[in-house]
């Protein structure tokens, strides 16, 4: 039997969905994580499903790129630039994460500036070459860089190469010859825009990775096609569409966000079936909290993305905030005697003390089992008991050094957790403009389900979901994405001198590259194309991005153009300027090869009541209730109650507070609070 994998690497967790096109069978699974080498967890939880034999396509999402920039475990980079220029990714912009901290240390870009190089070139944003290259020098570099054994891969960001690359491309083909065994990055490949630190930045970065992902998934590979017999195998991009290895090697940056987008794109065909425009979505799992938007049925996407402050990747990806929320993050007392939980997380090894792996540190999960919510005998379908005792010590500890019964240690670390998961809710709604009580929160990951009731009520979200498998929803999300392919080309110009033929030819161009680009992949048919235009009033510093609906620009559609900015300016920052110059900045396009998608079935509809499984005590804000516990596999379509509520099933369990009432849709959500009244 065939099937289509979709596999998502996190922290704590490995998920697995698999779905056979011929009898529309879905299966999931998870297994723990293998932080040392993420292909060991996948061909080992690919073991665990012996039913899983023919795999025609497996899409994956990995941490691998992130985690090598966080932790600073990338690659040797040697930096080659115009005469004049190095100090860029030094310089950075000239602003500070915190005005009046006097400790603040800016943050050091991915480079030692003894590797940095500058050749003799120069090409300006109006007249283009200026300067031709210097090509003696080019090679003298290439010779001094192809000499030192500690340089493992070369960034090339020539100065406003994004108007004119035949100078770096011929540097390229220079440094190639010299350095054949170190890989290079070349800014215009890579990210064709204005603003020299931000290009340089995201070059360094992409080669700052490229040799430990190129080694990681040449190893996965191998491994997926010679002990697994997989197929075809592909990575999710940043921007929740899917490339093939190797594409992949050669952009790695393109992965810096590859894990958390499987969830927003499942969220946006859940939004789609169930007939929501507007969503939120929190993706919690062991070691973070991710959280996104689905707005008017689209995902939200951008390009001002930083890894530390000051140093940021300008690649399309979808709009992700991440922080250390998660059922593994650790309590604990600061200097000034106050809980606090998190960023740090006990991960997969050795996990909260629950997991019996050796940690000793009370963390979310521990404080849950405390509190009755989760069921020690049920996690991950029963596959893995946790131990009680230990929670309880670990919670203990807290309580005594905080002088707290232990009950109110629990519910305090968990009410930390839920406060910082909302800090994050409101960076994508209200710090946006989006108002919370227009939305409904989608929680998925292991641990969304346990605090989703929680946290409507703490970020005045009227409606919540909880959709089938939220244990393996990113990776669910991974088997219902496309192949996407997103291009951005500088193109200044405004208004008053708007030269239409150079912007057709831009057009032209980025609607050739992305088509070979997915042919390249292997996809040919089913390609839809979405156009936009980033544009700002002259003397602006931030820019707005504007969806167009044609593929040329001529008098008619110029006109609308400058229509559409004034009404988008106005929708955005309630004002607009009528008969202001508007400056055109870029020229964006994205092409979709639009492929099958799984088809979740119909529950079937309630003809009785709900069987009850158990009841247990579970101790909410307001003090102890008896809750009763379904097996979400026993609900059907129609099955509805009122909080307090525990619905469990293998990979976590739905908590309900007192008052919340719940139905269960004819997919087989789990709708709460006001969705659940309609």
């Amino acid at each position: 039997m065939h099937h289509l994998l979709g596999i998502d690497v996190g922290g704590t967790f490995t998920d697995f969905v698999a779905f056979s096109p011929g009898t529309r069978d879905l299966v999931v699974w998870k297994t723990l994580s293998t932080p040392r080498d993420p292909s060991d967890g996948i061909v080992g939880g690919l073991a665990k499903a012996p039913d899983i034999k023919d795999i025609d396509h497996l899409r994956f999402g990995t941490t691998v790129a992130t985690n090598a920039i966080l932790e600073r475990t990338g690659a040797n980079v040697a930096y080659v630039t115009t005469q004049g220029f190095k100090d860029v990714p030094f310089i950075q912009r000239g602003k500070r994460q915190s005005h009046y901290d006097i400790t603040w240390i800016k943050s050091k870009p991915l480079v030692k500036r003894h590797n940095c190089f500058e050749i003799d070139e120069r090409i300006t944003p109006r007249e283009g070459v200026f300067k031709p290259l210097n090509e003696v020098q080019a090679r003298q570099v290439a010779t001094t860089i192809a000499n030192d054994d500690k340089i493992e891969a070369i960034a090339i960001c020539l100065l406003c190469s994004y108007v004119e690359p035949d100078h770096e491309r011929r540097v390229r083909e220079i440094f190639l010859e010299c350095c054949p065994d170190k890989p290079i990055s070349i800014s215009y490949d890579l990210l064709p825009k204005w603003k020299e630190h931000e290009r340089s930045s995201t070059t360094i970065a992409d080669a700052y990775v490229k040799p430990l992902v190129s080694t990681n998934l040449a190893t996965l590979e191998q491994r997926l096609t010679d002990e697994c017999g997989v197929k075809r195998v592909a990575v999710i991009k940043s921007n929740g569409g899917e490339m093939t290895l190797g594409a992949a090697r050669e952009a790695p940056i393109q992965l810096s966000l590859s894990g958390p987008t499987g969830g927003v794109v499942g969220a946006k065909q859940v939004a789609r079936l169930i007939g929501i425009d507007q969503l939120v979505t929190l993706d919690m799992g062991g070691t973070s909290t991710d959280v996104s938007t689905v707005v008017d049925g689209r995902e939200s996407f951008t390009t001002s993305f930083e890894i530390e402050f000051g140093v940021p990747i300008q690649i399309p990806m979808i709009d992700i905030r991440t922080m250390g929320a998660g059922g593994g993050s650790i309590a604990w007392i600061d200097k000034g005697g106050l809980l606090r939980v998190g960023p740090q997380s006990a991960g997969a090894d050795p996990g909260p003390a629950c997991y019996g792996q050796g940690g000793s540190d009370a963390c979310a999960t521990d404080a849950n089992v405390v509190l009755g919510r989760i069921n020690p005998e049920n996690f991950l379908g029963g596959e893995m008991v946790l131990d009680a005792a230990r929670a309880h010590t670990a919670v203990a500890e807290i309580a005594e050094k905080i002088s707290k019964p232990i009950e109110q240690a629990a519910l305090g670390i968990v009410q930390i957790a839920n406060n910082n998961m909302v800090g994050a809710l409101r960076m994508v709604l209200t710090e946006r403009g989006l108002d919370p009580r227009d939305f409904t929160l989608l929680a998925f990951g292991g641990a969304g389900p346990v605090h989703v009731s929680d946290l409507m009520e703490l970020a005045n979200i009227p409606s919540g979901i909880v959709p089938n498998f939220p244990g393996q929803f990113s990776a669910f999300g991974f088997i219902m994405t496309d192949a996407r392919v997103d291009l951005e080309r500088s193109a200044r110009m405004t208004s008053k001198a708007f030269n239409r033929e150079h912007a057709n030819t831009v057009m032209a161009a980025l609607t050739r590259e992305a088509t070979a680009a997915l042919e390249a992949q292997g996809y040919n048919d089913n390609i839809e194309m979405y156009r936009s235009l980033e544009m700002r009033y002259l003397g602006q510093n931030h820019e707005l991005e504007v969806p167009i609906s044609f593929d040329e620009f001529d008098t008619e559609t110029l006109s609308a153009v400058w229509d559409q900015f004034h009404a988008a300016h106005k929708a955005r920052f309630n004002f607009d300027i009528p008969g202001e110059t508007i400056e055109l900045v870029s020229i964006k396009l994205t092409a979709v090869a639009v492929g099958e998608k799984p088809e979740l079935p119909l529950l079937e509809s309630a003809t009785s009541a709900a069987t009850l499984s158990s009841n247990r005590t579970v101790i909410f804000d307001d003090g102890p209730h008896d809750t009763p516990v379904y097996q979400r596999d026993t609900l059907r379509a129609g099955h509805s109650f009122t909080g307090p509520l525990l619905i469990e099933e293998p990979a976590s369990v739905t908590v309900v507070r007192p008052g919340h009432p719940v139905r269960i849709d004819e997919y087989g959500n789990i709708l709460i609070g006001r969705i659940a009244e309609t």
